[in-house]
């Protein structure tokens, strides 16, 4: 196996087949020497403006070429991209720039970072810079994306990994050029990763500027993509499509249908296996942190119905959160990970759950049965003690997910005198629903304690286009 700087394996792409196309988005497209050269130019002109190999530069844009264009040029410059939500206040972004102590922060007026320097959305470089190949530099890590987590405080989960690629060995079932399409938020770790990689390796790399669910089955038929990856939100949305419209694309192309970040609720992952078929459907548990992996197949979910596969890199373990003992199958407790490669990440701005024999938790909670196969109950964090009971918000929003007129929904506990907590569910709906109904319908689903006490209804989204929430930003608001 042949191992390259990313700088070469771009310039490598371009030079085999400079007038295939490298990146779309919307109305969008750029070839492989298009990507070369621009990405060339605007690495001097990153570079003029102090960024330098190991420095970490901060990306603020949106879903399109010019996302890719900023980290390929970061990338050029052995620096580190580290991108976070455009949609940031100010002062969120602050907190991150300051951690990363950030050479550079991209998208953002001048005014935002005011002691940061800073370039704006569609920057352009200055036209007399050259665009020849820079000197071969290799960032020492190759990402460093963001993550509030539960508490809201931000820190970078900085990869162990270099930017180097092993040519001709993109995994998880990318092709090498082949037709990638990654309908979700760059700024989030799974699709930054395997559109990053998917651009390693040659492939025609298909983004959405933000997700819709017809426009995602358009671009899939219109690029014949040959490898997707959604999250459960996605798939809801598309699945709630009418039929003759979900109907109306060929998806024959995709040879794999990657779901991940979020728990999917099993009437939605069977129905997609019925629908495309188990075997091109695929699940992935794992943080961004990588010290662990599990992966499972449409059909051999139809076996072990709810579980996120076995490991098939690295180890889990499920442990006693209080005393670290290790439970025997079957039983819910904290899911502990390790590497067995030594370090795959290093935290800024955070301290690792480890366990007293040096094993990591991401702050899952779930069961490993005899077979191996892993089952994930919810998040430590976000498990709700109300009048003595555990209940776990993942299990009420899958009931919740299963009505008709329930777009996403999030479900938090609110401070209770006589109960410690009560359950609130915040929903998204497509239509009005009865609040009397809607309590007969989860009575069917859930058993008593866990309905919630209260509803609050809107059709604004509750979770972002990668599935998540900020559960802790909910219950400020509401406390």
């Amino acid at each position: 196996m042949t191992t390259v700087s990313i700088t070469q394996a771009f310039a490598d792409k371009a030079a085999q087949a400079p007038d295939r196309v490298s990146i779309t988005c919307g109305d969008q497209s750029v070839t492989r020497a298009e990507l070369e050269s621009r990405t060339n130019r605007l690495a001097r002109a990153y570079a003029n403006l102090g960024v330098s190999q190991g420095r970490y530069v901060t990306v603020a844009l949106p879903n399109s070429v010019e996302f890719f264009e900023a980290v390929v040029a970061i990338w050029k410059l052995g620096a580190t991209p580290q991108p976070v939500s455009y949609r940031l206040p100010d002062r969120e972004r602050q907190a991150i720039v300051e951690l990363a102590d950030a050479a550079l922060v991209v998208g953002v007026a001048s005014q935002a970072h005011p002691t940061r320097t800073t370039v704006p959305q569609n920057f352009e470089p200055d036209p007399a810079l050259s665009d020849a190949a820079l000197p071969d530099l290799i960032s020492p890590a190759w990402k460093a994306p963001t993550s509030g987590g539960s508490t809201g405080r931000p820190k970078l989960i900085v990869a162990s990994d270099p930017g180097t690629v092993n040519v001709g060995a993109p995994g998880m079932g990318q092709q090498v050029d082949g037709v990638v399409c990654i309908p979700g938020p760059l700024y989030h770790n799974a699709p930054f990763s395997f559109a990053s990689s998917a651009l390693f390796h040659g492939n025609h790399l298909v983004l959405l500027p933000q997700f819709d669910a017809q426009a995602t089955l358009v671009a899939v038929e219109k690029h014949s993509a040959d490898w997707i990856l959604l999250v459960p939100t996605m798939m809801s949305r598309i699945s709630r499509l009418a039929d003759d419209v979900k109907n109306r694309y060929d998806l024959s192309s995709l040879v794999a249908i990657w779901h991940m970040a979020a728990p999917c609720p099993p009437w939605l992952k069977e129905e997609w296996c019925n629908w495309l078929g188990g075997q091109r459907i695929m699940e992935l548990y794992a943080g961004t942190e990588a010290q662990a992996v599990t992966i499972i197949r449409g059909d051999e979910w139809l076996a072990h119905r709810g579980s996120v596969g076995r490991c098939v890199g690295g180890e889990m373990k499920v442990l006693d959160s209080d005393t670290y003992e290790e439970l025997p199958p079957g039983t819910v407790g904290e899911i502990f990970m390790r590497s067995g490669r030594g370090a795959t990440y290093k935290y800024l701005g955070a301290e690792a759950r480890v366990s007293p024999d040096g094993w990591e938790s991401l702050g899952d909670l779930g069961k490993i049965d005899e077979e191996g196969y892993v089952y994930l109950t919810d998040r430590r964090g976000d498990m709700i003690l109300s009048g003595g009971a555990n209940i776990y918000p993942a299990e009420v929003e899958a009931a919740l997910s299963e009505h008709p007129d329930v777009v996403s929904s999030a479900v938090i506990g609110l401070p209770d005198e006589d109960l410690g907590n009560r359950i609130h569910a915040v929903i998204q709906i497509s239509q009005p629903i009865n609040e009397d109904e809607l309590r007969v319908f989860l009575n069917d689903r859930l058993v008593r304690y866990k309905v919630p006490r209260t509803f609050e209804f809107t059709t604004d989204a509750v979770r972002d286009d990668a599935g998540k929430v900020r559960r802790s930003a909910l219950r400020d608001e509401r406390s």
